[in-house]
């Protein structure tokens, strides 16, 4: 017998037991569906964190005194803390002795200040970036209008001042707001650029950021923070091409050491990151959830797989007699074997596509809750319809193997 053949007659035996069909089909949609939908949640929530996380361009990699994303224990916490700042000395060794990178910035920030225009005036929560000209192309976050900071205004100490989107919206809803003068934190800045827009999903302040020369920076607010700690400078590389990253990094960090004289068996008393590192720590984070899921997902396969090889034991002894009249005209074992296996996997595959389908839509609704991007992991929709088949084949091949023993002759007296 034809391979299609069987698979007709497979549909024929399906459509003609609607009722049965249908209840064994649920068991194999929820496991599916139960599947897609957390893993297109997770894939939902960890694209738009990834989006997030990609503040530094694809080439730029940032060495500071914190570890990227904060401490994983207490007892590391007090390591970090005990790290001396890195420096503007550190960043212009940098500049000056790594030769595959092209762009080397210095920032320090600030956290929980006002800006005002007359009577126009933002709320507390600004966040003030002394930094170098480095920064916009460092950071992804590029000037809209007007100019950014030259390093004449670096070396000056000019009081000049990039601000945010959200920030020049609030203050100038109607004027240009270049070459005009705000008060930040109760300091006269001119207003030389404005940033581009730039969302986040998260809520991050992005439009609130205010960008000022580094020295007027320290000019300002001194070598210690509101809480008496010393400032510890983030300094922010890109590499002159993607090829040359890891060289990068790995040349950064030989300059580090020894301008920091970590002797040679010491472990880095700084921290390098980028993008790819960031991510990778988050995915690694997330490798738990994924499995445990997919644990889960599987489970409920498994106990629907049980459930269809119930069904068709079932159907094997209500089909008997078919069984019987088949081998009597000549049907072989293998035949009544494929069909009854075909059976079992298109039931099982039918179940999983509808179960893809509703696990992208159930998935989805976090993305309509939460206004992130949607996702569609291809990769779990193929997976979890391979898994179906071989659901398929191990719990229907019982059924199908006692199908094709049974004698003609008892099968056609069967009753």
């Amino acid at each position: 017998m034809q391979l299609f053949e069987a698979l007709r007659m497979a549909l024929a035996s399906i459509t003609a037991n609607k009722l049965r069909s249908f209840l064994t089909l649920i068991g194999i949609i929820s496991g599916v569906a139960s599947i897609i939908a957390v893993m297109t949640g997770i894939s939902v929530i960890q694209k738009t964190i990834e989006k997030e996380m990609s503040v530094l361009g694809s080439t730029t990699f940032q060495v500071q005194k914190q570890a990227a994303g904060g401490p994983v224990s207490e007892e590391e916490r007090r390591k970090i803390q005990k790290r001396r700042p890195t420096t503007v000395a550190q960043a212009n060794a940098i500049r000056d002795h790594v030769k595959t990178v092209d762009l080397v910035g210095a920032e320090l920030w600030d956290f929980g200040f006002k800006a005002k225009y007359r009577n126009e005036s933002t709320n507390s929560n600004l966040t003030i970036c002394g930094g170098t000209p480095e920064y916009p192309d460092n950071n992804t976050h590029y000037i809209a209008l007007g100019r950014n900071l030259s390093h004449e205004d670096v070396k000056i100490g000019r009081k000049v001042v990039v601000i945010g989107h959200g920030i020049a919206e609030e203050l100038f809803p109607f004027t240009d707001p270049i070459e005009r003068r705000i008060k930040l934190d109760g300091r006269k800045y001119k207003v030389i650029g404005v940033f581009e827009e730039k969302k986040s999903a998260f809520g991050a302040g992005y439009d609130n950021y205010c960008l000022i020369p580094i020295t007027v920076f320290q000019r300002a607010y001194g070598k210690y923070d509101k809480r008496g700690r010393e400032r510890s400078v983030n300094i922010t590389v890109r590499a002159k091409s993607p090829e040359l990253l890891q060289d990068a990094i790995e040349e950064t960090r030989a300059v580090m050491r020894y301008e920091r004289n970590v002797k040679p068996l010491e472990e880095d008393d700084f921290t390098i990151f980028s993008n790819e590192s960031m991510i990778k720590t988050f995915n690694d984070v997330t490798a738990g959830v994924k499995a445990g899921a997919f644990v889960i997902g599987m489970i409920a396969l498994i106990v629907a797989g049980i459930g269809i090889m119930n069904i068709m034991l079932v159907s094997v002894t209500e089909r008997t007699r078919e069984i019987g009249i088949r081998k009597a005209l000549g049907a072989k074992r293998k035949n009544i074997l494929l069909q009854f296996l075909l059976e079992a996997v298109v039931l099982c595959n039918i179940g999983g596509v509808v179960g893809v389908l509703a696990g992208f839509g159930l998935g989805n609704v976090v993305s309509i809750m939460t206004g992130f991007e949607n996702a569609v992991p291809l990769e779990w929709a193929i997976g979890g319809l391979v898994f179906c088949t071989f659901v398929g084949l191990t719990f229907g091949v019982w059924p199908a193997v006692l199908a094709s023993r049974l004698d003609p002759i008892e099968a056609l007296r069967y009753e």
